[in-house]
């Protein structure tokens, strides 16, 4: 009984979902009619005399192109503007190393408040291991710029790093200096 009731109800169903709706929805001949009113649309918009191109971003109106916020013929023209998908930082770091305003993070200190870590050899090509106040070390080879004084790394040995600062006096000519950078030995065991 159970099962004739069932069948009964899915019947009963599938009679109801195949009944015709009246024709309530759009017919083929109401698609094809938009269809023609749209391309005649473009075809005017086409014949139409060309305005400016910030003339015809401001004027279309979201409904004649079927998209929001975008109008007919509207491109981006990136003459004289920066990237936008690229980071703000960056193209001020190039400009200033364009410039030769860029300063390294060890030209930020003077040289007496930088120390000598280790000495790295590799194929008669040294590096030095500076250490920062903060305790950051960064690796440095001959003609690394270093210290607040125009400073550059003139030689590095065993236990041993010179750099050569340049002074402006008082009379205003330059000096150079040479300062002996040492590995500090640890005391005690």
């Amino acid at each position: 009984m159970r099962i004739k009731a069932t069948a009964l109800v899915i019947a009963l169903l599938a009679l109801q979902g195949c009944q015709d709706d009246g024709g309530v929805g759009p017919t083929t001949s109401d698609f094809q009619a938009a269809r023609n009113e749209m391309a005649a649309k473009l075809a005017r918009s086409k014949a139409a005399p060309k305005a400016p191109r910030e003339l015809q971003a401001r004027t279309a109106a979201p409904s004649e192109t079927g998209l929001s916020g975008t109008g007919s013929g509207y491109t981006y023209d990136a003459t004289g503007k920066r990237d936008p998908f690229r980071s703000f930082e960056w193209e001020q770091l190039k400009l200033a190393l364009l410039a030769g305003d860029a300063r390294g993070p060890l030209e930020q200190f003077d040289v007496a408040q930088l120390s000598v870590v280790g000495v790295v050899w590799k194929n008669h090509n040294a590096r030095a291991l500076v250490e920062d106040p903060s305790g950051m070390t960064y690796i440095v080879s001959e003609g690394a710029r270093l210290g607040k004084n125009e400073g550059r790394v003139t030689q590095i040995a065993d236990n041993l790093v010179v750099v050569e600062e340049t002074y402006v006096d008082t009379m205003g000519e330059k000096t150079t200096k040479d300062i002996e950078m040492r590995i500090r030995v640890s005391e005690g065991g």
